[in-house]
């Protein structure tokens, strides 16, 4: 298990039955990289890889 498999569960746990916009996502990682600058290139890669993620089904 990863380090961060721990944060991925607790989000699960505490907020698997709630429905997000992806505008109100967008909008918590930039507040997460604003109080955390060290973390934008992960964030970048992480939105990246997101926003891309059904396009790159499309091609197989």
């Amino acid at each position: 298990m990863y380090f961060t498999d721990r944060g991925i569960e607790e989000l699960v746990e505490r907020r698997g039955e709630e429905e997000v916009s992806i505008l109100w996502l967008g909008e918590r990682l930039r507040e997460f990289v604003d109080l955390n600058p060290e973390f934008e290139t992960p964030i970048e890669r992480l939105a990246t890889w997101l926003a891309r993620h059904d396009s790159d089904d499309d091609e197989e």
